[in-house]
């Protein structure tokens, strides 16, 4: 691979230097040694081409728009809310599936919490803390793990959302950026559904004030 590309797949894998770069706040000579030494390229030798290849690179991004700015504009409409004493209940894959549907019945008609994330190795389900008794009772020995303390957090925006790239990766981004965990995260439609921990709820919320 020529130095040009690997140069640039080094960026595109890092989006905090991608984000600096677009907007011009990147030293190009130090992400330019930065770069050789990650990729253990001569430095003395592929300076130059890495140097080159960043300038490149950054007219690139320039040129394919400011996404960002549509970003926040929808984030700015969205709605928030937040619900606490959350648990998600991570089952064996082979558990008998019509006790789940019994379990949602009850859940449903106390118009609680419930969703079902169904994986290649499980199926969490995702409700409030006071029905953990009856999914043990239906599944005590396929219980793989208990998150419990959790807070769901629903991010409801508008349908721009669907066609906008980006904006479900920049909460996951905010969120990874200030050491806040996402133990769940689904989307249905236009609402972004995560699940932290309720002691990073606070912490959450301001970062969401956009």
């Amino acid at each position: 691979m020529s130095i040009t590309k690997l140069a640039e797949r080094y960026i595109m894998e890092h989006p905090s230097i991608k984000d600096c770069l677009k907007k011009g706040l990147v030293n190009y000579s130090s992400l330019s040694r930065q770069i050789a030494s990650d990729l253990n390229l001569n430095p003395r030798k592929n300076f130059d081409a890495i140097l080159i290849a960043c300038r490149r690179l950054k007219r690139k991004l320039k040129k394919g728009g400011d996404f960002e700015e549509i970003i926040l504009k929808i984030l700015k409409q969205s709605k928030i809310e937040i619900k606490n004493k959350i648990i998600a209940v991570v089952l064996e894959k082979d558990i008998f599936f019509e006790n789940v549907l019994t379990i949602a019945k009850e859940i449903k008609r106390k118009k609680e919490v419930f969703k079902v994330i169904e994986g290649v190795s499980g199926i969490t389900i995702v409700t409030t803390e006071d029905f953990l008794p009856l999914i043990r009772k239906y599944y005590k020995n396929k219980v793989i793990l208990e998150n419990r303390n959790l807070a769901e957090i629903t991010i409801k925006s508008p349908k721009e959302i669907e066609t906008t790239p980006g904006t479900y990766a920049y909460v996951c981004s905010l969120f990874w950026e200030n050491n806040i965990n996402i133990v769940e995260t689904l989307s249905c439609w236009t609402d972004s559904i995560f699940l932290i921990k309720e002691e990073d709820v606070g912490k959450a919320i301001n970062l969401l004030r956009f």
